[in-house]
Parts: structure tokens; sequence; C-alpha cells
């Protein structure tokens, strides 16, 4: 915190005027330094309503968590990479945090494609996961925290969030990014296998070809797995660089799985193209996911069987073991 000092020793004593006017200068810079925060302050809290109607949605739960959340601490020093297409990034301007108050993807680490998600995308799949105050939700793919922060928010001091991330880079930086969160735990690991408790929501935050034992066997009752299934496909730009949404429509999409009991409902929540999972993708399953997308229908799935003896006309996919189904 910038104060204005009483007195400064350089060669002597400075004279009450010279101090006087130190104080002005150090009283502009705190003033300025105070404005920039209001501003960017009122930036957060336009950024959480635009993204949210333009994700259709009215949540003040959820917008407040997304005005709450300062996306720069997550980012590390600007200027940013902002994702234009698959390998092309632009910088930011500057290193000023209001370029960041935008529906974009910032680049992690660019070099790799790792990018902090887009908010409409994230706004839309948070809303469906419907995370409660005092919740255990188990974020895998933390990435450097942001959207863990803003779990972290919405299940309030009484819940908390286990964070799971394969890259050890990445888990020391969203621990450090997250160490002021008291109800978060960030664990370096393998998503498909690290061992948690129970969980109320599971959001995971990498394109799967299908669901990992552990996902479904650490559900609670009532409990709500986010799940991206996507193609190899999925990630691949057009000759020319660009992003053919349609293309990835039909390449990838995200699922909402409910546990009631021993059965589990399924959902289809929209297209999305996400950067490939580790320990959750085969070539049998992705080629299974690829047929299914071939096909359509992925909207009307509406339960999720433990098993792959249904008729063919019952399932939209088949996998060994389980299938995403109509009935």
């Amino acid at each position: 915190m910038l104060a204005a000092p009483k007195s400064l020793h350089l060669a002597g004593t400075i004279s009450g005027e010279a101090t006087t006017l130190l104080g002005n200068i150090f009283g502009e810079a705190y003033g300025d330094a105070m404005d920039k925060q209001s501003e960017l302050e009122i930036v957060r809290r336009a950024y959480a309503k635009q993204i949210l109607a333009a994700a259709g949605l009215n949540d003040p739960r959820l917008e407040l968590a997304f005005a709450s959340t300062r996306r720069e601490d997550f980012l590390g020093p600007g200027p940013w990479q902002t994702f234009r297409g698959p390998g092309v990034y632009t910088p930011t301007p500057s290193a000023d945090p209001i370029y960041l108050y935008t529906d974009n993807l910032i680049g992690i680490v660019p070099e790799r494609g790792i990018n902090n998600g887009q908010p409409t995308l994230h706004a839309i799949l948070l809303a469906n996961a419907k995370i409660q105050e005092g919740e255990h939700v188990v974020h895998v793919g933390v990435g450097t925290g942001y959207y863990t922060a803003i779990m972290a928010h919405l299940v309030g001091p009484s819940g908390r969030v286990t964070g799971i991330e394969f890259d050890a880079e990445l888990t020391a930086r969203s621990q450090v990014n997250l160490a002021h969160c008291q109800n978060v735990q960030v664990i370096h690991g393998n998503g498909a296998a690290t061992n948690f408790d129970s969980a109320d929501v599971i959001y995971i935050n990498a394109g799967a070809t299908r669901p990992a034992e552990a996902w479904l066997d650490g559900l609670s009752e009532a409990g709500r797995l986010i799940l991206p299934l996507t193609t190899d496909a999925s990630v691949r730009p057009t000759e020319d660089g660009a992003i053919d949404f349609a293309k990835m429509a039909r390449r990838g999409a995200v699922f909402n799985i409910e546990r009631r009991g021993t059965e589990f409902n399924a959902r289809w929540i929209c297209p999305a193209a996400y950067i490939l999972a580790e320990g959750v993708r085969d070539k049998v399953s992705e080629a299974a996911l690829a047929d299914a997308f071939a096909k359509g229908d992925g909207r009307k799935v509406t339960r999720l069987y433990r098993r792959d003896d249904l008729p063919e006309d019952r399932y939209w996919l088949r996998g060994t073991g389980w299938c995403l189904a109509y009935e």
C-alpha cells in the first residue's frame, strides 16, 4: 500500500516544501491505484453480466462468482496471449487487466495450446452443474485455477473444492494462485485415477472418449458429472487454420451425467472442443465416439448405462462396458 512519507533521508533532511510535494505525488499515485481498482471492479461486474447474458443465463450467484474473481491473478504477468485459432495467438496491447475481461481464451501455455477456457462455455457448464453452498466439487484439469476459484466462491466457506491437475508445472502455478482459498486443495495426479472423497459435482476440463470408472463411482447421490466427450478431430483446424464450429459440433460435446441410485441420467449440454485428456482416451472408444457423432442424435441421449448389451436402436454411443442411450 502506498503512503505519503513524513520525511525521506537522502543526503540529509528534505525541506518541508519537498516533503509536501512528495506527499502530493504519492497521494496521487495512491489515488490512481485506487481509481484503477475501482475501474476494474466495475469492468468485472459488467463482464460477468455480459458473459451470462451471452450464455442465455439468469443466475445471480454465478454472476457474482464471475464478478468477484480476478482473472488476472491466475494468468501470470501481462501482456497476455489471446487465442485466435489453433496455434495462433495475439498479445494484448498492454499489461492492463481490462483486456482479460472479454469472452476470449487466454493462453496459459500457448506453445502447447493450453488455454484458460472461454468464459461463456464455462458459465453454461457451471450453470448446468448447479453447484450449491456446502457441496464438494472435484475439478479435473485445474489449469492455473481461475475456474476453480469461481467454484470455490459457489460452494462457499462451508463447501470445498478438490482440484486435480496432470501437469506438474500447472499444478504448482495453481497451488500458488489458489493459496488464498482455504476451501481448495489442488493435487498433482491423473484425474482418472486419483482417489477423492465422494463428490456432489465432478467437473472435467479436458476431452475424454469415455467416462472414468472413478468418476461414476465417485458421484454422491444426485451428484452431477460434467463430461466432455471429444474425438481426436475435434481440435483440428480447417486447412486455412480457421475453426469450423459446425464441424466442432459433430466432433465433441459436453454431457451432464446425474446419479440416481445405481442409475445415471444423461443430458447433452452443448458442442465443445477441448485439449485432449490423459488417461481416459483410447483408440477403440475414440472410434466408437466418432461413429456416434457421425450419425448425430446426441441431443436425444437421456441415460448412461454401465453395460453394453442394449439393442442397437436404443443407444447413441456404445463403448466397452457402457453406453449412452435414448431411454
